[in-house]
């Protein structure tokens, strides 16, 4: 605008002085159309200046929004033993039943620094029927209240429960259990799946928002230890083998969140050998649109990688975090994986992909032959002095892989911890 005002007053003034000179002499005439010349050209001179001057600013461009980031940590099975529950009592003061919180509080400083920590629960939460954590020989659980608690405590914000076993007091437990979750779900802001009150239930897809990033949860069981939900049941639980239904929704997750994470309870118990189903499962899941995999049930770790998708693009799977809890007797069971990553959603692209990927182990440690002071250990706390003075040497009933030591924890690390994601310092 400014050029065009000015090119309009130079013509102008040109103008008007030609005006006044009437009809005076050539000579006359001349000088003004000399000084008007001059005057044309000194504006055109200016105006191209100016004109340079606009061209060659920098454009506006519209600024590039920040990158948003989640970090999330989860954890494997809490499996609740019978004497995992009784060192709970043990720890109770005055007026308590049970105090778990000691056995979980050495692992307080990785679940709290996460914004989103996730945790498979394992056993059923049936306050009508009584507690039981496998003694007598049957492996029939069903914790205490006072669990959910502790977990709730330590910072734990998502529990998946498709787990083997989820029918272990029957469908009017798990009705129970499911309805108390979701009452702990209500007054704590938290996400709760994997066994559903209805076919409805289970096709409402959990999504937490975290820092702007929209998170999709899905999970499923491999087995139900040989029980089954009754036709005239409502309730539901989604199966490894119902790929159809895995693939609907974990396409369906992705078109509604920016990443997707599900919790896979799968596998052979007491091995770390990854058989080639899971391998395979995990490969459809990653291309359906899966991002995180979280594997459980083997209660051993077991070793991750990343999955490429035939997109170019790439999901990650951990094949199975171990325990987080129990009161086993064989070394294999007591070192636990607690994965982190952080999802990040592109400012610039509007990408989801995943960053800073690692696994950190953690130890179940007891101090004699009748688990007293059962707790867990970040690596990073543990040491070759607790190793040494592990109680699973005594214990009964005892495993068939008793012993215990600094190497032997190492040794399970250096198997199944893949160097690129090891992190020894959490």
């Amino acid at each position: 605008m400014r050029s065009i005002k000015f090119r309009t007053l130079a013509a102008f003034t040109a103008m008007a002085m030609l005006m006044l000179s009437g009809t005076g002499c050539g000579k006359t005439v001349g000088k003004y159309e000399e000084e008007t010349a001059s005057s044309e050209t000194n504006s055109q001179d200016e105006v191209s200046d100016l004109t340079t001057a606009e061209t060659t600013a920098e454009p506006a461009t519209e600024p590039v929004s920040e990158d948003k980031v989640v970090h999330v940590a989860a954890a494997g099975d809490n499996l609740i033993h019978y004497s995992v529950f009784k060192a709970a009592e043990a720890n109770a003061g005055p007026g308590e039943r049970y105090d778990f919180g000691p056995i979980y509080e050495n692992m307080r400083g990785i679940i709290e620094s996460a914004d989103i920590a996730i945790l498979n629960q394992e056993t059923i939460i049936s306050e009508s029927n009584p507690v039981r954590g496998a003694d007598g020989g049957a492996l029939l659980f069903n914790s205490p209240p006072e669990v959910a608690d502790a977990v709730i405590d330590l910072g734990f914000d998502v529990f998946t429960m498709a787990n083997n076993h989820l029918l272990d007091f029957g469908t009017d437990a798990l009705t129970e259990s499911i309805n108390f979750w979701n009452k702990k779900a209500e007054e704590n802001d938290l996400t709760v799946l994997g066994a559903y009150l209805s076919e409805e239930d289970a096709n409402n897809i959990r999504i937490r928002e975290v820092n702007g990033v929209k998170i999709a949860f899905l999970a499923y069981a491999e087995h139900l230890n040989g029980f089954s939900i009754p036709d005239s049941s409502p309730l539901r639980v989604v199966m490894n083998s119902e790929e159809d239904v895995i693939e609907r929704q974990i396409k369906e997750a992705k078109t509604k969140a920016d990443a997707v994470i599900v919790a896979a309870h799968w596998g052979v118990e007491d091995t770390d050998l990854v058989s080639d189903d899971r391998i395979e499962l995990a490969k459809k899941m990653v291309n359906w649109g899966a991002d995180v995999i979280l594997g459980c049930h083997t209660h051993t770790a077991e070793t991750m990688e990343w999955i490429p998708r035939d997109d170019g693009t790439k999901g990650f799977v951990y094949y199975s975090m171990g325990n987080f809890v129990c009161a086993q007797t064989d070394n294999f069971n007591l070192v636990g994986e607690i994965p982190e990553f952080d999802i990040v959603l592109d400012g610039e692209t509007g990408k989801t992909y995943l960053d800073n990927v690692s696994c950190s182990p953690s130890i179940v440690h007891y101090d004699d032959g009748n688990f007293s002071n059962l707790r867990i250990y970040p690596y990073s706390q543990y040491t070759p002095e607790l190793a040494a003075s592990h109680g699973i040497p005594y214990a009964v009933p005892r495993g068939n892989y008793p012993e215990f030591s600094w190497d032997i924890i190492n040794d399970i690390i250096e198997r199944n911890f893949p160097a690129e994601f090891r992190r020894l310092d959490r």
